[in-house]
């Protein structure tokens, strides 16, 4: 049957990690953004891997860079709001889309590494997904690759395309098992 815990915010943190390409690479930064609104559902059978499910829903507005590295210049207040205008406005289009899911199908492996396999919808497109992650005590941490063209998420250029984002982002977390009976 297995165990039911909720996640969130509270219970651990989901980031998106970017890298710069491009000609004019040196000038921007490498990013790390934090999903500040999301929340889920998990139900782990730790004898069942394959009785196990994730569901997790983001609010696709909530997405506040944290830190950038690299760059000529450090990371200004005024850029991390411009860059989160920007991925709101003309990257993931919250307007229309303002929701990300993803719902697990498949779970596989042991303790000390497992994969979720799902559908992550992003920008109104639903796509394949595959978690991989592993147990940590009473924590669970993972990273999955999203390739944006794939969802039609156009990366994000400046300088006329001198200056743009990796098309493949990296996604992590690190998130507590908290009994969603507690």
């Amino acid at each position: 049957m297995g165990d039911t815990y909720t996640l969130g915010p509270e219970t651990g943190r989901l980031l998106v990690e970017t890298e710069r390409t491009g000609l004019g690479a040196k000038a921007g930064h490498d990013l790390t953004i934090e999903v500040t609104r999301w929340s889920g559902e998990a139900v782990v059978d730790a004898d069942d891997p394959g009785a196990c499910r994730v569901n997790v829903d983001v609010d696709a507005g909530s997405l506040r860079v944290v830190s950038g590295t690299g760059g000529v210049k450090p990371l200004t207040d005024s850029d991390r709001a411009d860059i989160e205008r920007s991925i709101r406005g003309k990257v993931l289009h919250t307007d229309r889309f303002p929701a990300i899911a993803f719902r697990s199908g498949q779970v596989s492996g042991t303790r000390e590494s497992f994969r979720v396999e799902g559908e992550l919808t992003l920008a109104g497109e639903t796509r394949p997904l595959t978690l991989d992650c592993r147990f940590d005590g009473e924590r669970v941490r993972g990273a999955a690759t999203v390739t944006q063209s794939r969802w039609g998420v156009k990366p994000y250029s400046a300088f006329f395309g001198a200056l743009k984002l990796d098309d493949d982002v990296a996604v992590r977390f690190d998130v507590a098992l908290v009994s969603a009976a507690s």
